[in-house]
């Protein structure tokens, strides 16, 4: 359990209950962290998600040209990437109404201005 922590660089710093020693704690360095869906924070508003949520979306672009489904996202250093499998995958940037226009969760739908041959 997590006493405290935070966000550090691309990873986390963290003090774990029952773990005070520096090389005990080293043993952890590069261990995935899961908390329950219940424990995170609801979302501000409409217009926020949790990267969990696209994952599985449907997404199409302006032209209702159907590009494949959201498999997942990551970060660079100048936006994050939406991973897109269809029939190929493509590398979609998230840029909020530059590109990504829409989000409907209860359709399982995103829309995007992208060209279909990218």
């Amino acid at each position: 359990m997590p006493l405290q922590g935070r966000k550090h660089g691309k990873g986390v710093i963290a003090q774990l209950e029952g773990c005070d020693d520096r090389d005990e704690a080293a043993s952890f360095k590069g261990c995935k962290i899961a908390i329950k869906r219940e424990q995170l924070p609801q979302t501000a508003g409409k217009d926020e998600y949790y990267w969990t949520d696209l994952e599985g979306l449907r997404v199409e672009n302006l032209d209702g040209v159907e590009l494949g489904t959201v498999s997942h996202l990551f970060e660079t250093g100048s936006n994050d990437v939406i991973v897109i499998k269809g029939d190929r995958e493509r590398l979609v940037p998230y840029i909020k109404d530059q590109v990504v226009h829409k989000i409907d969760l209860d359709k399982g739908l995103m829309t995007v201005d992208w060209d279909p041959e990218f």
